[in-house]
């Protein structure tokens, strides 16, 4: 918080980094419209200013309409005036919006089937969509009743999620020998008062535990135990269960219960990314992974990556995008207890692991100074916390253990990364990189850790990408050109109708222009728009992967110009990240002794791809390591034993952040790295010997 600084007795939030200054309410208008600011795209104040977000009288009886989303039958009630993309998310609808609503990405495409709607003017639709009732839910406001239809690219699909199934059940089990769980269960006989033995029944109860080796020194009881407590212990002759809370310098009594057969303890681990959540039930006896579930981030419709989701709790508050998070894990923990014929009452551990911004908004904690400078968190390191206390679905005295981070954009997600493929145990020189909406990378071994993020952006998410998305059914992940025609190959998932494009088919589609002479080292066309699969899009050349005609699309599926500036800057960033880091210490490339890639994208990362446009240095092959989905598994691993939890907090705590913002080393690295696959060809031998033939 500041003074205004034409207002002087007004305090407020709204910071302008550019020129260091405070602006209220009354006048926040952007002073450099027209003038290029580096922080204008998570500017709350150049896009309050432009979008004219004035004040408005609010009406008391506010007209509203009944819209029906198809497929589904899903019927809501709404103000006038309220845009379709506000209402798909009343209707708990996922659509696609990697823009937050600006109206920019074209994305969040519906269809008209009846009634009265305004639309604002867009060039993302083609004629002949809007000739089809097509429109751009955020650009769409109600002003009558509306049946709805949202179309099949549109809608949520089933992510691929690396480790989940049997497999990872296979993969994880025995990882952790010695299971020492926050919430223990104690089954004790205690004996009945007499005469001669008159403790109160919570003494009688802290005694027995006691003898059945549990540490009672510093022990204490809420006031529902001990409402509960009379009758529990009388209910099954003195035989009850137990359950104590281990804090870090204390434990709490938090249930007591009669014994009962159907008392299975259940624990879960969160890995909460900023596109995906994964979930696993885990039984908290064997350590076995009972069941899981993933799925997409309800919070991907305020903006693809943290920047906006943080702009977003800003301007329409932090308990918004908390409800989004809570409601994306409580659901897919319902989904994967369906097959287990358990109840949320059972989970009594929980871990979550995931970058400091979405922990932050998952705990309802202000998330705004993580963007401005100097970017510090309000908390790294969490207390155990219960379940009730947050939203979560589980027992409500479930103890929650938050995974720390070292930094701001250094999150426990990384933490997990680490503890799980346990190069801060080893002597090798390890170079780590979680490869997902954040490019976080870490350098080190046991003598010592680096860490830095190094803003890749959305893009390898589908974030920007003008027919880019997740890896889901019907992205293509794989594709060839025929090096006479440029004829493309390509694969889907799940072998269906393309539909679009993930990252590992646009690090593919990228290799593949730039080696077979579509594309230039600068990452421009070298062919024009007369070229059979070449056309001309928003004044652009773009690339035609594939005709309208052979799919089930309204348009051609393309990849532009645009489009390869930014997955050029992605990788750019992290490969400038990786060589900065190295230059920390003196050292690079050839000193690597291993590179560990996890994050689900990595699953289907081409290496021999990502190195030819330079998202990865050209080493020995060898030396790559990809471990899957690091952050589910040291969640996993903290969830059942108290020594993982105590090394995550160590492995935090020794971890030193390398901030790239203020690097001039690193922008000098950046633009480097700007160039397919670098320009210094010298650091790609393998890359130039492979095009030169």
């Amino acid at each position: 918080m500041g003074n205004c600084i034409n207002h002087p007795e007004i305090q407020t939030s709204y910071l302008c980094m550019k020129h260091n200054i405070y602006l209220c309410d009354k006048c926040l208008e952007c002073r450099d419209p027209d003038i290029y600011c580096k922080f204008r795209s998570s500017c709350p104040i150049h896009f309050i200013s432009t979008k004219d977000f004035e004040s408005k009288p609010v009406e008391t009886q506010s007209k509203e309409f009944s819209i029906v989303f198809q497929p589904g039958d899903v019927k809501i009630s709404v103000p006038k005036g309220t845009n379709l993309l506000e209402a798909s998310k009343k209707a708990d609808l996922y659509v696609n919006a990697s823009c937050n609503g600006k109206g920019s990405c074209g994305k969040c495409k519906v269809i008209i089937e009846s009634g009265a709607v305004k639309r604002n003017k867009t060039s993302l639709l083609s004629d002949k969509e809007k000739g089809k009732g097509y429109a751009l839910a955020c650009q769409t406001h109600v002003t009558g009743n509306l049946v709805i239809k949202i179309p099949e690219e549109t809608l949520e699909k089933k992510l691929q999620t690396a480790g989940m199934g049997e497999e990872a059940t296979k993969k994880l089990s025995g990882l952790v020998v010695d299971i020492d769980p926050m919430v223990k269960k104690y089954t004790i006989q205690l004996e009945p008062p007499t005469m001669e033995d008159t403790i109160s029944d919570l003494e009688r109860l802290k005694r027995n535990l006691k003898k059945g080796g549990c540490d009672t020194s510093k022990m204490s009881s809420g006031i529902r135990v001990m409402r509960q407590l009379a009758k529990a212990v009388r209910d099954d002759n003195w035989k009850v269960t137990v359950s104590v809370l281990q804090k870090k310098c204390s434990s709490e009594i938090v249930d007591v219960r009669p014994v009962s057969k159907d008392d299975r303890s259940l624990g879960m681990a969160v890995d909460l990314g900023t596109t995906s959540i994964v979930v696993y039930i885990v039984d908290m006896q064997t350590g076995e992974v009972l069941s899981a579930a993933s799925g997409h981030n309800s919070q991907a419709s305020c903006g693809d990556d943290v920047i906006n989701r943080i702009v977003c709790s800003e301007k329409e508050g932090i308990k918004k995008l908390q409800k989004m998070a809570l409601s994306t894990i409580n659901n897919l923990s319902q989904r994967a207890l369906e097959s287990l014929a358990q109840t949320h009452k059972n989970i009594e551990n929980i871990t979550i692991s995931g970058n400091t911004t979405m922990v932050h908004l998952l705990l309802g904690i202000d998330a705004r100074y993580i963007r401005r400078e100097p970017y510090i968190p309000t908390i790294t390191e969490f207390p155990i916390i219960k379940a009730g206390h947050i939203g979560l679905k589980a027992a409500h005295y479930a103890g929650v253990f938050v995974m720390p981070g070292p930094a701001g954009y250094v999150g426990g997600d990384i933490v997990s990364g680490i503890l799980y493929t346990g190069f801060h145990n080893t002597n090798d020189l390890t170079l780590f990189i979680d490869v997902g909406t954040n490019g976080e990378i870490v350098l080190g071994n046991n003598e010592f850790l680096m860490t830095a993020a190094c803003s890749a952006g959305p893009a390898f998410e589908g974030g920007g990408i003008r027919w880019g998305m997740r890896a889901e059914t019907g992205a293509v992940e794989k594709i060839l050109l025929d090096p006479e025609t440029f004829e493309p190959e390509y694969e889907t998932i799940e072998g269906k109708t393309a539909r679009g494009i993930c990252g590992s088919g646009m690090i593919d589609l990228l290799s593949e222009m730039h080696m077979k002479g579509v594309l230039g080292q600068d990452g421009r066309f070298r062919i024009d728009s007369s070229h059979p699969r070449m056309t001309i899009f928003n004044n652009e050349l773009a690339f035609i992967i594939e005709f309208a005609k052979n799919i089930d699309t309204e348009e051609d599926i393309i990849f532009t110009e645009s489009d390869i500036k930014s997955l050029t800057l992605s990788k750019a960033a992290v490969y400038g990240g990786f060589t900065v880091l190295l230059e920390e210490i003196g050292m690079n490339f050839s000193m690597v002794s291993q590179m560990i890639i996890t994050g689900g994208f990595g699953q289907y990362l081409d290496i021999e791809k990502a190195i030819s446009i330079g998202l990865l240095p050209d080493i020995e092959r060898e030396k790559f390591k990809y471990m899957g989905n690091s952050s589910i598994a040291g969640a996993y691993m903290a969830l059942l034993s108290n020594t993982y939890r105590q090394q995550s907090i160590q492995i935090s705590n020794s971890m030193t952040y390398v901030d790239f913002s203020s690097n001039t080393r690193f922008m000098e690295e950046f633009t480097k790295a700007q160039f397919l696959p670098h320009t210094d060809s010298k650091l790609f031998p393998s890359v130039t010997r492979s095009y030169l033939n």
